[in-house]
């Protein structure tokens, strides 16, 4: 016989999810949009979701994840460099969403600007996450930095700039240029108060107070950026110190890159550990203030991980429906299948239901002089980091299920979905755990009566349009203003988040997606498990709305 004969003909199976414009195929994502920044043009968001969805991007995607970045530390002469090199996938991944303005640009102003900012970060994490950890430390250290006038004028245009510049080259020399943070040690993790690198003040300077620091970061990501937000102990206390990679006469700065970490995922993205050899920096802010720096870099960086989380639930939730779509079994479709549907429909409303709640979230962030969205930008950060994050590993493991064995597989990093299932842990764990973000909500709760107010303002939209959501909301302000038992945070950040996520629902999702949540979610006897829909539900306007194409 042959032994190149075929032995069997390849069928039923499904066709890869490519050439799909990821705006336009989002309906959920679009009537968020619409609910929140009413009037804003959708015209960059149709053309990132054009160029995202492409089978062009996808294989850089694939290959800036299998090809990982190396590091560098001596050059072939003996000399310390350390640079870390990254596949050409990676810069072109970059390229693309620093030229959507996905880092500093929206703090350059403009309606809505915080808002469509968001939804082309759900869009782009959908392409590829990894990279989005350089962009979305950009976009949080920018407002930051205004502590230091003298930096943020120096500094501020070029961290708003759109066109992308990968050269390690002094900042005046770059078209664009992009800011990391270096915040954890190997003894404190988030307790930052247990740091103990050293700042020592050295002179005054054009940038102000420069300092010499001596110390290590445990987790410093993205180490190739143009410069970095620090903590280090002064002598007044913990404080916040700009560090630049390279000086303002070009010198390169003694920081000492000692090893790349080897990660479950997030593998693009180049993970580091360093250490401070008199690394030359500039004080932010005042001496002993740097816990509310921190505070206010983590509050932005958590509003992206809900935005990322959300991005990376739908498309798995993409590629589910793509092959349930397609694969057959049993004599039917799997989208056919009545056990299937209910498993997609459910993991649609759970999709939907996270966009929602992060892109109202980044709704606050366009209003900063509105008493009621401060309120909820308090109190909806850790609740919607909390919630969203940690529900996407359990939706992504749903998720990769419906592709069976298929889902499982890496094969050279054309296995998306398992892409997507290492991701999902990460944001939950970075920029503060399920723990943390509990005691933080307990912290917003801090601030009194206001608080419960906004809440039952935020919900009031929804009240009386169904008597599930009725039940589940009636309390929740008295639980609110009652709080006593710190065991109690986790519950009650779920619960905050599903009240506001079916408030929500009811004002932008067709009456279907509401209902279902609501008979699903806050009926008093969800399980939790994706696939437990009620009888009733209308499976088929469910799934033809999440439908990607």
């Amino acid at each position: 016989m042959n032994p190149l004969a075929q032995t069997h003909e390849v069928f039923n199976q499904p066709a890869p999810l490519a050439g799909c414009n990821l705006f336009a195929a989002n309906r959920p994502l679009r009537d968020a949009l619409a609910f929140n920044a009413k009037g804003l043009d959708p015209a960059p968001l149709e053309r990132l979701g054009a160029l995202a969805g492409t089978a062009e991007m996808q294989q850089h995607a694939r290959l800036a994840n299998v090809f990982t970045p190396q590091l560098h530390s001596h050059d072939r002469f003996g000399r310390r460099v350390d640079q870390v090199e990254f596949h050409p996938s990676y810069h072109v991944l970059m390229g693309a969403a620093v030229g959507a303005g996905l880092h500093g640009t929206p703090w350059a102003g403009g309606p809505h600007a915080h808002v469509q900012r968001a939804a082309g970060f759900m869009l782009f994490t959908e392409l590829e996450p990894s990279v989005m950890c350089p962009i979305s430390m950009t976009y949080a250290v920018t407002p930051a930095l205004r502590a230091n006038q003298a930096v943020f004028d120096a500094w501020f245009p070029k961290l708003a700039a759109t066109a992308y510049d990968a050269r390690f080259a002094p900042f005046t020399d770059k078209t664009s240029v992009t800011m990391g943070m270096g915040m954890t040690e190997k003894q404190g993790g988030s307790d930052v108060r247990a740091n103990t690198t050293q700042a020592t003040f050295e002179e005054d300077t054009p940038w102000g107070r420069r300092y010499s620091l001596v110390g290590h970061k445990w987790f410093f990501s993205a180490p190739m950026c143009d410069a970095f937000l620090v903590l280090a102990q002064a002598p007044a206390g913990l404080s916040c110190f700009f560090l630049p990679r390279l000086l303002p006469d070009g010198t390169v700065n003694t920081l000492r890159i000692q090893r790349l970490k080897d990660k479950l995922g997030n593998k693009a993205n180049a993970s580091s550990e360093v250490e401070f050899l008199g690394a030359q920096a500039w004080l932010v802010g005042e001496e002993g203030r740097g816990v509310p720096q921190i505070l206010e870099m983590g509050t932005l960086t958590r509003l992206d991980c809900a935005l990322g989380t959300s991005g990376l639930m739908r498309q798995a939730l993409s590629l589910a429906l793509n092959h349930a779509a397609q694969r057959a079994a049993f004599g039917k479709r799997l989208v056919e299948q009545a056990l299937m549907r209910n498993v997609l429909a459910d993991l649609a409303i759970e999709s939907e239901a996270a966009t929602a709640l992060a892109l109202r979230l980044a709704r606050a962030y366009d209003r900063p002089g509105d008493a009621h969205e401060a309120h909820m930008r308090r109190l909806l950060t850790p609740v919607a980091k909390y919630w969203v994050c940690k529900r996407g590993s359990h939706f992504a493991q749903e998720a990769m299920e419906c592709l069976g064995g298929n889902g499982y597989v890496e094969e050279g990093g054309e296995g998306v979905m398992a892409r997507v299932y290492r991701e999902m842990p990460l944001n939950s764990i970075w920029e503060g755990a399920g723990n943390i973000m509990a005691l933080d909500l307990l912290r917003a709760l801090k601030r009194g009566p206001d608080v419960a107010a906004a809440l039952h303002q935020e919900l009031l939209p929804a009240r009386g349009q169904h008597s599930a959501f009725e039940r589940f909301v009636v309390s929740l302000p008295e639980r609110i203003e009652d709080w006593s038992e710190e065991s109690d945070a986790r519950r009650l950040a779920q619960d905050i988040a599903l009240a506001v996520q079916g408030a929500l629902l009811a004002q932008h999702a067709p009456p279907a997606v509401f209902d279902a949540f609501c008979r699903s979610r806050l009926a008093g006897d969800w399980g939790q498990a994706f696939g437990t829909l009620p009888a009733g539900v209308d499976f088929d306007s469910i799934i033809n709305r999440a439908m990607p194409q």
